[in-house]
């Protein structure tokens, strides 16, 4: 649990002095891609969405800003969620 708490969620901002998880949420851990390693928060998430994946706004992806980066469940281990590309 310790190494969960010193990472980082998505969407939180840089200047934020507390950016990592918080109690009570449900998260799944973004791997590879622009957003590699971060952590998003899907709390409250129905279970189709959250079979589905995620579409993730990303300015450091392949088309910039205003991209987004696409995420999805890894099968043998869902609260793994491995990219899938980005998109404009």
């Amino acid at each position: 649990m310790d190494e969960l708490i010193r990472r980082r969620v998505y969407g939180a901002d840089h200047d934020d002095p507390d950016p990592g998880p918080r109690p009570g949420h449900v998260y799944r851990e973004l791997v590879a891609g622009p957003l590699d390693g971060l952590l998003l928060d899907v709390t409250g998430w129905p279970a189709n969405r959250l079979r589905d994946g995620a579409s993730l706004t990303t300015e450091i992806g392949s088309y910039g800003a205003g991209g987004h980066a696409l995420y999805g469940p890894r099968p043998a281990d869902p609260d793994r969620w491995d990219w899938q590309g980005d998109t404009p």
